[in-house]
């Protein structure tokens, strides 16, 4: 087996993008035995990936001597190849004391990183500007694999969690959505409402999940919604999202999580640039974007988005609509 280590320490998107990469290049060359450096509190979901075999942990607030011990386990190891698919200083230095034939790093690294590699991986046409993932793929060529992803990502088996709340409602899976995000500007405060639209008008079952707890003050029937938010590990998101029919998020990585495992995906889109950071590619005919007016997630009325979700599920069961809004296919 080759050996390859994976630097990708946070956050959530980007660990998520970093994994469909290491998918589509296992699949083409599957004798790569993968390790990955990652941050504590993302080490769990990445363990539990089929495509990484050792994870190292680094711990963020674990100070200096914290790092010099993650890079004395690691150097105990020579590696093949090293790839910084993050591209930050932290990172750079990461790369720099590992034991490793190559050593590859981002063409678009920032806060210097840039001096610490032998190697870059080119950006593509569109530069900077591209999406994540298409920036992370042009890794592949380096190691003599085509720039495409693989099938959905898979995780090993999570048999001991109870998912009996995730049954179906009147013959359909729940919806699942993400109401939080990492910026106030991303997150968008019309979930409470279209759960209860979704809920009453289509009878669907609605479960909201998340690390962070939000309330939901809606009177609903009984059995009809269930509130996760604040008691949702990281390692069981693969399992709760593979149970969902369709999820409803803010651009967060949550989002492109669901979009990884092939579930019908609704990103809720205000200031950030779908085209660069909605779920990829925006060309799959489950991936969906609703862009607020103007940029402005405040201008985005619920029963606006139960409309446009109303039409994209009946698509998505053979009907033939066909949007002329921007970003509501």
């Amino acid at each position: 087996m080759r050996e390859l280590l994976i630097i990708q320490t946070s956050p959530l998107g980007d660990i998520v993008h970093s994994l469909r990469v290491v998918a589509a290049l296992r699949a083409q060359q599957p004798d790569w035995r993968v390790s990955w450096i990652v941050q504590d509190i993302f080490a769990p979901l990445v363990r539990a990936s089929s495509v990484v075999d050792q994870v190292y942990i680094f711990r963020r607030f674990g100070g200096v001597s914290g790092f010099l011990t993650l890079m004395h386990e690691v150097r105990r190891k020579e590696f093949e190849v090293v790839l910084d698919l993050q591209g930050l200083l932290r990172s750079g230095l990461m790369l720099k004391w590992t034991r490793a034939q190559r050593k590859i790093g981002r063409s678009d690294a920032r806060e210097g990183a840039t001096i610490f590699y032998a190697e870059k991986a080119p950006l593509p046409p569109a530069g900077r500007l591209s999406h994540p993932l298409d920036i992370l793929l042009q890794f592949c060529p380096l190691l003599q694999a085509e720039p495409e992803l693989s099938a959905p990502l898979q995780f090993r088996s999570m048999e001991h969690l109870n998912l009996s709340f995730m049954e179906a409602r009147r013959g359909l899976p729940p919806i699942l959505m993400f109401p939080d995000s990492r910026r106030d500007s991303t997150k968008w405060n019309g979930f409470p409402a279209l759960t209860s639209l979704l809920i009453r008008e289509l009878g669907r079952k609605v479960v909201w999940a998340g690390n962070k707890y939000l309330p939901c003050r809606e009177t609903l029937p009984d059995g009809a919604f269930i509130n996760l938010t604040g008691n949702t590990s990281l390692a069981s998101l693969p399992a709760l999202i593979n149970r969902a029919d369709w999820v409803i998020s803010n651009d967060s990585g949550a989002m492109h999580l669901a979009t990884a495992l092939g579930v019908k995906t609704v990103g809720i889109f205000g200031p950030t640039d779908p085209q660069r950071f909605g779920p990829y590619p925006l060309n799959n005919p489950a991936h969906h974007v609703i862009k607020a007016p103007l940029g402005d997630l405040r201008q985005l009325a619920a029963k606006d988005v139960m409309g446009r979700f109303r039409r994209m599920e009946a698509v998505s069961r053979g009907g033939s609509y066909q949007s002329t809004a921007p970003f509501a296919q």
